[in-house]
């Protein structure tokens, strides 16, 4: 370990969450370390709950050579609990319920805008208004 290596909290996969997430979690906490990619391979190990340390204590032997082959093996392991966007056209479907406050309908719409990601912001505006009751003021 490079002597001004600390060790960080990292969050524990338990096997049952998006890996892609996990990874990418993984790779912001070492973002000073990601050029070192032993380094990156070593630590990897401590981000994982017993589940996925199992799958990684089973891998044959030299059989992973770059932090790259580690997390995309990791991937095809735990890729059934990947995350699928939502296409835009779920924006479509969001409607404020009956008796619901705009508060919640906006924060209900833009926890989906965030599944979505990027969009073209004119149908973003557009679905955002569709929802909206028609007596709406807005």
């Amino acid at each position: 370990m490079p002597s001004r290596f600390t060790w960080l909290p990292f969050n524990s996969y338990d096997g049952k969450t998006d890996p892609i997430e996990h990874v990418s979690h993984y790779i912001q906490m070492m973002s000073l370390h990601f050029h070192n990619d032993a380094l990156m391979c070593k630590v990897f190990p401590s981000s994982l709950g017993p589940t996925a340390l199992r799958w990684l204590n089973g891998l044959r032997k030299r059989s992973i050579h770059s932090f790259f082959e580690l997390i995309q093996e990791f991937g095809v392991r735990f890729m059934t609990y990947s995350r699928v966007p939502q296409p835009v056209d779920a924006l479509l479907s969001m409607k404020m319920g009956v008796g619901k406050t705009l508060f919640i309908y906006a924060n209900r719409y833009w926890e989906l805008y965030n599944e979505i990601g990027r969009g073209n912001e004119k149908i973003v505006v557009s679905t955002f208004r569709m929802g909206l009751p028609e007596d709406s003021e807005l």
